[in-house]
């Protein structure tokens, strides 16, 4: 199958999807209890998540793209390049860049052919990871456990963790999606008792380098829905201070329009990652928040 064709198959589906987008909203909106939930009040945070994509060259040519741009908005921004780029742009990339890691081994280094260990990352200077990425749930067999686990190691090292959930087409379509997510914050949330260094990346799978977007009213949606989810099974300090990304095909013509929903805190970038002044007008749609955050 051709990834023109998957393309086009899933824009079939979607547009199926949002025929029938009224009723999953009354079904969304009924779950919800009477409890009033605030919307997030932390920093905008953008992630660009370069993927296995790029060569020295172009790293090099990305990194003086990106120092080249002018962000004027306040936001937190962390790029991660591919393992073996990490020294070569953390040597190059100035502020308000930070470097982060795609993925880290669940415990302590040793004879884990490929992996690599939190304590490497942290020895190298970087500060944060991202895990639990549909990718590395679909393709590595990573279920909901064992990225809950990787994420507390990490974060019992130093680490901070951009942390992804999402569900596929089929589920969201057969209603089964809050389920899913739910399962997911399940797991993480009984692992993890400090949530100050922890990011939540809602990434729909069915969006993901796809070039269909969940429109902002169905991303705001599931954002709620998760905060909610903070608030009754966690706290309401977690709740409100946790930043929720919003991931799946963010580009620079649909960002400022994302940015503008109250409950999406921020981006997890893929594609538009890799281009320095899309990135850059991504990073600066923090604007919409206003002066959110310290």
């Amino acid at each position: 199958m051709t990834m023109a064709f998957r393309q086009a198959n899933t824009r079939t589906q979607v547009s199926s999807l949002r025929n029938s987008n009224a009723s999953r909203r009354v079904a969304l909106r009924n779950r919800r209890t009477s409890t009033c939930v605030a919307a997030g009040t932390g920093k905008f945070f953008v992630g660009g998540n370069w993927k296995c994509n790029g060569s020295h060259v172009a790293v090099e040519k990305l990194v003086k793209d990106l120092n080249a741009g002018s962000v004027t908005a306040n936001v937190d921004i962390v790029c991660a390049p591919p393992f073996v780029y990490l020294p070569q742009v953390l040597g190059a990339l100035e502020a308000p860049y930070q470097v982060g890691a795609q993925n880290c081994w669940v415990g302590k280094g040793g004879a884990f052919t490929g992996e690599v260990a939190a304590e490497m990352l942290v020895d190298l200077g970087i500060n944060w990871v991202i895990l639990g990425h549909s990718e590395r749930r679909a393709l590595c067999g990573e279920d909901n456990e064992f990225v809950a686990e990787k994420v507390a190691y990490a974060l019992e090292q130093g680490l901070s963790v951009i942390v992804c959930i999402g569900e596929t087409l089929e589920q969201r379509e057969n209603g089964t999606m809050m389920t899913i997510l739910n399962d997911q914050l399940k797991a993480i949330a009984a692992k993890v008792s400090d949530w100050d260094r922890v990011v939540i990346a809602y990434e729909p799978v069915w969006a993901i380098g796809t070039g269909v977007v969940a429109t902002p009213e169905q991303a705001q949606e599931v954002h709620a829905e998760v905060r909610k989810w903070l608030a009754d099974n966690v706290s309401s300090n977690v709740s409100s201070k946790t930043r929720i990304l919003y991931g799946g095909s963010v580009n620079g013509k649909n960002c400022q329009e994302l940015a503008g929903k109250d409950d999406i805190d921020g981006f997890l970038v893929g594609g538009a990652s890799l281009k320095g002044e899309e990135f850059v007008t991504i990073c600066n749609s923090a604007s919409e928040k206003g002066s959110v955050g310290v």
